[in-house]
């Protein structure tokens, strides 16, 4: 049987749901959703628009995973939700591919969501190995 590690990575603000930041099994990194809050400021308004809110959440996604010791290179499988899909797909993956080299890309599902946590745009979750 495989170990398990649950992170909940010192200070950062804890989920906002009942989950750990991060859990780690077999080389694996399941990584919580994130979302376009500051995590210095949590509490302070999330960005407007969806090009702002990709970036941001993509930026969080990044400081988790470094906090673990991995980078986005070591990604392999992403999910990406929009509140508005038809509106905000093309923007979003405008700045997605910022953030991926053509030549580590991972595996993604986007779907359409009716609504997100503080009224975000976008949550992105992921799956990284070590």
């Amino acid at each position: 049987m495989s170990t398990i590690t649950r992170h909940t990575v010192p200070g950062l603000p804890p989920s906002m749901s009942p989950s750990s930041h991060a859990v780690e099994a077999d080389g694996f990194v399941f990584l919580t959703g994130q979302f376009a809050r500051n995590l210095d400021d949590p509490g302070s308004p999330l960005p407007e628009g969806i090009a702002s809110q990709t970036e941001q959440t993509l930026k969080n996604m990044e400081r988790v995973l470094g906090s673990l010791g991995l980078k986005i290179e070591n990604v392999v499988s992403v999910r990406a939700f929009l509140t508005n899909f038809k509106r905000d797909y093309d923007e979003m993956n405008e700045v997605y591919s910022r953030f991926f080299h053509p030549d580590h890309r991972p595996t993604r599902t986007c779907v359409g969501v009716t609504d997100l946590v503080r009224d975000a745009l976008i949550e992105i979750d992921c799956v990284a190995r070590r």
